[in-house]
């Protein structure tokens, strides 16, 4: 009777917890560059002191899904998509090196490049100023150009940093941001090519979200039926040996 509640009960809490974690994927359906993130379920018995005829249900690591997303285009100078595998460096709020497809790149008032929500881009030798009264453009393997209006003249602002590590390396933080697990920054890689004018778009599912929210649903009203049907049990057995 234990198994059945515990499985019961602790597979309730983690159905409610991957609902939250489809919703937040559905919520960021329009969110360029976005990765899903992926929950997986597995028994657990327990360790230690407890009754051996206690089981859990916990979460798998979470996990993202790495597929490209679809490329909008819309010719604008600063956006960026990644062709194919790869990921653009960005110093983190934490101020350490972070990864992200999100190619919406802008300049600061100060001359610095950024992303369109202010995370300063990271470039081969750190981050990339470029002059405020210059043009800016982005070669496919992540050179930074400058031009002076009405002139010929190209100037080298720098090259981004661009990366490729394996995607068991990679665990996604609070912030959206995928790092190295190890905490180490990962090496630079020439083979990552961009495209320009472009921007990645989310690689959530909709259609296929909104049918794992109504799956779960109803896995979270199994678990809860099943919880009152071993309570119920309980009480019987509970009469019998009373009677």
């Amino acid at each position: 009777m234990d198994r059945a509640l515990y499985i019961a009960m602790t597979g309730a809490k983690q159905v409610t917890l991957q609902h939250a974690s489809v919703a937040n994927n559905l919520a960021n359906v329009n969110t360029q560059g976005y990765k899903a993130q992926e929950d997986l379920f597995r028994a657990l018995p327990v360790q230690g002191d407890g009754a051996k005829t206690r089981a859990f249900v916990v979460e798998t690591s979470p996990r993202a899904d790495f597929s490209p997303g679809p490329l909008q285009q819309t010719g604008a100078a600063l956006d960026l998509a990644v062709r194919g595998e790869g990921w653009l460096t960005v110093q983190g709020p934490d101020g350490q090196e972070a990864y992200t497809r999100m190619g919406k790149l802008q300049v600061s008032p100060d001359g610095q490049l950024q992303t369109a929500t202010g995370l300063t881009v990271m470039g081969d030798g750190g981050p990339i100023a470029v002059p405020l009264d210059q043009e800016v453009s982005i070669g496919g393997d992540g050179t930074v150009s400058t031009v002076l209006p009405g002139q010929a003249a190209v100037s080298t602002a720098g090259r981004l940093k661009l990366v490729n590590p394996p995607a068991a390396d990679l665990t996604r933080g609070g912030d959206g941001l995928f790092r190295l697990r190890s905490g180490n920054p990962a090496p630079a890689n020439a083979n990552v090519r961009l495209v320009t004018g472009a921007l990645e778009m989310s690689n959530v599912n909709p259609a296929k979200s909104l049918v794992n929210m109504i799956e779960l649903s109803r896995q979270f009203d199994l678990q809860m039926r099943v919880i009152r049907t071993v309570d119920e049990n309980d009480r019987s057995a509970t009469k019998v040996l009373t009677v």
